[in-house]
């Protein structure tokens, strides 16, 4: 029997090789009957992890000097850790909410696919400077959240692309200038490229989570700060990249929360 989408991303998102599982994810059949219905149920090792990278504290990570090779690989390789957990996180919305309409999960499914490719331009530059992903420990912060909010789908998308997820948005123009800056200018054209795609996954989100708090009657920015606030979401500290979340589908009131 064929496996339905959903069936399809748990099995990748148990893979541990990240390579073998970006290669597998941008292979998925999206054509694949979504399986909106089926009852899956969650196997040991959710999400496979490779040996390394060594997972530590967010505190005890290092930030070697971006004048070096070194410190620039190791910012790489930081996005390159942010990017694979975004696979292992649009796999596992995809597979473990069910009963949604076939589009949500065709759509989660093209965000691991493109998270899958966002992984392997950073790996690939990563090499060319020298180093694999694994060379250098990684934090868990992402799927944390994930672990949070595995039994509420409002709170998993409202805290996860709408917040985490967002925060990247903020974040790139100024690590683009870091590493421009500093002579890397391949960086700088593979963060354009996820700049451009992340509008887009973290628009999916704001309009699932729309779609979510409208068919449970509830008002949108003040179910968000209940939901932060329930589940320890991370305070967000500007300086926001409102362009790029006005792109997304922020709305002028949530944006003006933000300031």
């Amino acid at each position: 029997m064929q496996s339905t989408l959903r069936q399809e991303a748990l099995a990748w998102l148990i893979v541990k090789d990240p390579d073998r599982k970006a290669t597998g994810v941008r292979a998925m059949d999206q054509a694949n009957a979504p399986g909106a219905d089926d009852a899956i149920v969650e196997r040991p090792g959710v999400p496979g992890r490779p040996a390394k990278p060594e997972l530590v504290a967010h505190t005890e990570l290092r930030r070697p000097s971006l004048a070096t090779v070194e410190g620039r690989a190791a910012l790489i390789h930081a996005l390159a850790h942010i990017e694979l957990n975004a696979i292992d996180l649009a796999l596992d919305v995809c597979w473990r909410f069910g009963g949604l309409p076939d589009a949500f999960y065709r759509q989660w499914a093209s965000v691991a696919a493109e998270e899958a490719c966002h992984f392997e331009l950073l790996r690939d530059h990563l090499h060319s400077l020298g180093f694999a992903y694994g060379a250098f420990p990684a934090h868990n912060a992402l799927w944390e959240m994930a672990e949070k909010t595995k039994g509420d789908l409002l709170a998993r998308i409202a805290l996860v692309p709408r917040t985490l997820e967002a925060r990247g948005l903020d974040a790139s123009p100024s690590v683009k200038a870091k590493l421009v800056g500093a002579g890397d200018l391949r960086a700088g054209e593979i963060l354009d490229i996820i700049l451009r795609d992340e509008i887009g996954h973290v628009g999916i989100g704001n309009h699932w989570y729309r779609t979510l708090c409208t068919a449970r009657g509830l008002d949108p920015v003040a179910t968000y700060a209940e939901l932060a606030a329930r589940y320890g979401a991370p305070r967000l500290r500007g300086p926001f990249n409102l362009e790029a979340r006005r792109a997304a589908g922020f709305s002028e009131e949530e944006l003006q929360v933000l300031r």
